[in-house]
């Protein structure tokens, strides 16, 4: 098989700040596998988290090495390619890249939508969450009445919490959104671990008194031990993202949350969010899943798995002045996988 990529950057409308700073673009890679004169299409995305730095150039040496190690096989050699990628060890997000151009691959190569050759039914799909990012109050709500002005069906919001100037600023700004919010809005928040323990605590319950549906990610990856305490204590939902790349990471903390936010370029691709959730589920767990900077080609392949998910954050492609991607569409705040083979995503090549 063929595998090439290029870079492809792309910029957002609105910059997104979070605990741990402002982003307003970023270059990802596009990936392309071509055998038997069929072409799948994948993406890596650039992210951090912490020490969990990759950036295009790491991401880039990951893929120079995964063609040097697996070009050889055919894409339905899918056990060797695995355990391939296992000794070349890759960073999570070329290995997400090169799996999910195996995917699309498979489902172009039977036909299939991925969705449906997994046997799924996308009338489970609940909405999708848009994102507002750390703000003064004004600036907040500006950017929420953005979203239901260009997206009027939307039913979900995600609200980042965990100013670096404190929980009285997080209360200010959410206080100022809570004049903003429509009767049928979903409200979740996500600190991205920007919380200490007492904070966190003191947080769940402020929020819990105002309709918050599940806390992400409350406390940084290094206070992962003060989990137990959180959740005895939170009468909110403790959801982990910065905390879980992968299912080895689900089972050690299993007993201390309530569910695991899933995105394709920590777990490394559509085969291990498959396994995640599967773990997840099997040890009572919810599932949610999320996204980086990524365009509508990651966000429509992790929609392809969405019927299987109990909330969904897949908005960095709305926000999006250049996406390259036509994908998974709106319908009533819904993302929603098409019926066309595949990922079903068409590259609008410049």
């Amino acid at each position: 098989m063929e595998i090439t990529y290029h870079p492809i950057t792309v910029h957002k409308k609105v910059p997104l700040t979070i605990s741990r700073g402002t982003n307003t673009q970023s270059t990802n890679l596009f990936i392309q596998i071509t055998a038997d004169n069929i072409t799948g299409y994948g993406e890596a995305t650039p992210f951090s988290i912490g020490d969990q730095t990759q950036t295009t150039e790491t991401i880039t040496h990951s893929l120079d090495q995964i063609i040097e190690g697996i070009s050889f096989y055919h894409p339905l050699d899918r056990q060797i390619i695995e355990e391939s990628l296992d000794q070349i060890a890759p960073c999570s997000a070329a290995r997400a890249a090169i799996d999910v151009a195996l995917w699309d691959w498979l489902g172009k190569k039977v036909g299939l939508p991925l969705w449906q050759l997994w046997g799924l039914d996308c009338q489970r799909i609940g909405p999708t969450a848009v994102t507002i990012g750390i703000n003064s109050p004004d600036g907040a709500c500006d950017r929420i009445r953005r979203w239901h002005t260009d997206y009027p069906d939307l039913r979900s919001i995600k609200i980042k919490l965990g100013s670096p100037a404190g929980i009285d600023a997080d209360q200010a700004m959410f206080s100022a959104l809570e004049t903003e919010f429509r009767p049928h809005d979903k409200i979740s928040i996500d600190a991205n671990g920007g919380w200490t323990l007492d904070d966190a605590k003191t947080m769940a319950t402020w929020l819990a008194d105002r309709n918050v549906t599940y806390l992400e990610q409350p406390l940084p990856v290094s206070a992962n031990h003060h989990l137990a305490a959180l959740k005895h204590h939170s009468p909110l939902p403790i959801f982990i993202d910065e905390s879980c790349f992968t299912s080895r990471d689900i089972m050690p903390l299993a007993q201390h949350i309530d569910g695991i936010n899933i995105k394709l370029m920590k777990s490394g691709g559509l085969t291990e969010a498959r396994r995640m959730i599967h773990t997840a589920r099997a040890c009572g767990l919810g599932v949610m899943f999320g996204c980086y900077s990524d365009s509508a080609l990651s966000n429509t392949a992790l929609a392809q798995l969405s019927p299987l998910a109990n909330h969904l954050d897949l908005d960095s492609h709305l926000n999006l002045k250049d996406d390259p991607f036509i994908g998974a569409q709106l319908e009533l705040g819904r993302l929603i996988p098409s019926e066309k083979i595949g990922l079903g995503v068409e590259y609008l090549s410049p």
